[in-house]
């Protein structure tokens, strides 16, 4: 099976005009979603000491990071931008393998075209292709590939990384093969991570490496060519599964981006049905968490493999804690980024609303399903069943809470007049002539 070399051949022949409307349309609404997480994670303490590590070593002033005054080369600028759009757990997410497919691809090639003029078209073009290799070998490998420990958007984004960046140097197909074969050697990123600092490095890492391995291939840096499927190659040694129809079959006739989904809450995506329950009951009910005796959730057996963080220290850590969601779902609701903030995980109220939340995994729940059970100290028990959390397939995010959610990340860095500026090129991004403006419009005024 020449599986690497089927994707490859498609990425470098593939034209903008074979893809759909309703793809594309997904595509800008996948990339604006992606640069309000990254203006608005630009500040975030992960952020300040990546940079601080990073900036003596860097290489000239070629691209922005984003939300911030600070210029690095492409690649330091990419790695940087990877982080900030994924620091908060805002981001995009491809449901069938929790990928966050934007977070390698947009902060690879958008670092890229600051180097390199590129049009709105293109760039959006080289986006969704980016997507679909990545969500496509995606869904080769999983779910055995992140059962096993794997974290999939840092494992499976570099390839994404890698092909969009190819496609935007115009790679040919031996260079392409050889793009995914630099990146697939470099793929990493362990789930052990998650509640600590180095999650959003993966992203990060996934679009510095894939970028690199498009540059490396474009001068004949050469790789295996066949990294897929090969027996020593990706899927054979990181997953005790695969499918490698996943990756060949359809291409050019689906498309992985249609199926992203946006996140309403700043947190593991496996929670937002539990936070969406509590919220309504909050919300129904005017509760109180101090007439509140106990919260009951039955939920999918990931929630608690993913997010069973019962006594979170820092927000890093609350935002894959189911415990702590619920808490504050109740006592805020809310669930965005001040609700993840360290003083909040460490807030007496919530911390007593938290230990009366007691979590069971059923194998009858879905992914995106919970049903929460609030007991009251005068005996009353209130019941809610979400039977698909806001923000899935099944219940989308509108364009105007895109817009929404956008102002709330982008204009307290930037200020409302300049962040209402970005938003509307992210909008018209396949109308622009050089992409850069995109960069320069996400950097605050002096």
């Amino acid at each position: 099976m020449d599986v690497t070399a089927t994707l490859a051949r498609y990425v470098v022949s593939a034209p903008a005009d074979s893809v759909p409307e309703n793809v594309r349309r997904e595509a800008v609404r996948s990339f604006l979603n992606w640069m309000g997480c990254a203006v608005g994670g630009s500040r975030h303490e992960t952020v300040d000491i990546a940079l601080a590590a990073i900036s003596p070593f860097a290489g000239k002033p070629q691209a922005a990071v984003l939300g911030r005054g600070e210029r690095l080369d492409i690649m330091h600028a990419a790695l940087l931008n990877g982080i900030s759009s994924h620091v908060f757990d805002f981001d995009d997410t491809h449901l069938r393998t929790i990928i966050h497919p934007a977070g390698p691809i947009a902060s690879a090639i958008l670092s890229m075209a600051q180097l390199k003029p590129v049009s709105g078209r293109d760039f959006l073009h080289a986006f969704i292709l980016g997507v679909e290799v990545e969500c496509r070998i995606g869904n080769a490998v999983y779910p055995a590939h992140y059962d096993i420990g794997w974290h999939i958007t840092g494992t499976a984004g570099v390839f994404g990384a890698a092909a969009a960046a190819g496609k935007l140097l115009g790679l040919n197909e031996q260079q392409m093969i050889w793009a995914l074969g630099i990146a697939g050697t470099q793929s990493s990123g362990f789930r052990e991570m998650f509640g600590t600092m180095c999650k959003s490095f993966h992203p990060g890492r996934a679009a510095q490496n894939g970028l690199l391995a498009a540059h490396l291939a474009e001068r004949g840096f050469t790789s295996s060519n066949r990294v897929l499927e090969a027996p020593r190659g990706f899927a054979h040694v990181m997953s005790t599964e695969r499918n490698f129809d996943e990756i060949t079959k359809g291409l050019g006739d689906s498309f992985e981006i249609a199926l992203n989904t946006y996140k309403p809450f700043a947190c593991g995506i496996v929670i937002h049905p539990i936070i969406d329950g509590c919220v309504q009951l909050r919300n129904e009910f005017g509760l109180k968490a101090d007439e509140i005796e106990r919260i009951d959730l039955e939920v999918d057996p990931l929630v608690l493999e993913l997010t069973g963080k019962k006594t979170p220290q820092v927000g890093l850590e609350g935002k894959f804690s189911v415990y702590h969601s619920a808490a504050v779902a109740i006592i805020d609701g809310k669930a965005g980024e001040e609700e993840y903030s360290d003083s909040r995980v460490r807030d007496p109220q919530v911390v007593t609303l938290r230990d009366k939340v007691h979590a069971v995994a059923s194998n009858t729940i879905a992914e995106d399903e919970c049903h929460v059970t609030v007991t009251l100290s005068d005996g009353r028990v209130l019941k809610k069943h979400v039977e698909h959390a806001i923000g899935s397939l099944a219940r989308p995010m509108s364009n105007a809470d895109l817009d929404a959610k956008f102002s709330g990340l982008a204009d307290p860095v930037l200020g409302a007049g300049a962040a209402a500026r970005l938003r509307d090129l992210c909008w018209n991004i396949e109308k622009l002539e050089d992409v850069a403006v995109l960069a320069t419009a996400a950097v605050p005024a002096a």
